[in-house]
């Protein structure tokens, strides 16, 4: 009996230990707004796997299909968006401000087009943001806006690469230096000062893939695109580029807690 009774206490000691080490380690979903995998399409709209249920409505010809590098992804036809409920994210109280981060796997057309991966608009008619793959100018845009239109950077840099699967992950956070930063394949291409909150009304509408204008419409295959209200380092990045958003966002405190209870009261 006492030996069931010190391989119970050191269990309990085991899962105090882990839990802490992960609550430590944070909670890597804080700051996500959505999360499209692109694994199926429902009832013509693509599920959000964050967890917020601001699922994409579809507009026009967006099919999953099965790519040997990423599974299945997204091909967008041109002119084709997914499309978002501003009002929704707003009552929620998760447009992002302080921090603002658009990422996603792109693989578009070799159009001489620019791509929008992702796009809102306020009521005063401002784009609070473009990111973007520029093919005819050969470069990546990634710009956001404050209030009234005020632009706080308008980076644009690297060389994009039609044809071929890239990582592009546009992040922001005001509160820290440079402030923006433009990731290619978990690569910096271009930084930029900023410290204004962005812009926290979408009321003219949000959307994945084209913009609100109905133009710069992205044409070819896209995959884990996600928005965050988070700045992210350079080694994260890379993290979710090896492992995948999925893997990246495996570890939940809440979720590892009551697995490792269980383990150690099936273990009594």
């Amino acid at each position: 009996m006492k030996t069931k009774v010190l391989i119970f206490s050191f269990l309990v000691l085991v899962l105090i230990s882990g839990v802490l080490q992960v609550f430590a380690a944070g909670d890597k979903s804080e700051g996500l707004v959505f999360y499209y995998d692109y694994s199926e399409i429902n009832n013509g709209k693509v599920a959000d796997q964050s967890g917020n249920s601001y699922d994409g409505e579809i507009e026009g010809n967006i099919t999953i299909v099965e790519d040997p590098e990423h599974g299945k992804v997204a091909k967008f036809e041109s002119g084709s968006y997914l499309k978002l409920e501003p009002e929704k994210v707003k009552k929620d109280g998760n447009i992002p401000t302080n921090a603002f981060s658009v990422l996603a796997w792109v693989n578009v057309e070799n159009n001489g087009a620019h791509h929008a991966i992702f796009n809102a608009r306020s009521a005063d008619n401002t784009w609070l943001t473009h990111p973007e793959i520029r093919v005819g100018e050969a470069t990546y845009r990634w710009l956001l806006r404050a209030a009234a239109g005020n632009k706080i950077f308008d980076m644009k840099a690297g060389s994009p690469k039609p044809g071929k699967w890239v990582h592009y992950a546009g992040t922001y956070d005001r509160k820290k230096k440079p402030g923006a930063i433009l990731f290619i394949d978990g690569k910096p291409v271009g930084e930029a000062a900023g410290d204004l909150p962005v812009s926290a009304d979408w009321d003219q509408g949000a959307r994945v893939g084209f913009n609100i204008d109905n133009k710069r419409p992205f044409t070819g295959m896209m995959d884990e695109v996600s928005v965050w209200e988070y700045g992210f380092s350079q080694e994260e990045i890379q993290e979710i580029i090896e492992k995948g958003l999925d893997g990246f966002l495996a570890v939940n405190p809440v979720e590892k807690l009551a697995t490792t209870w269980a383990t150690v009261k099936s273990s009594r």
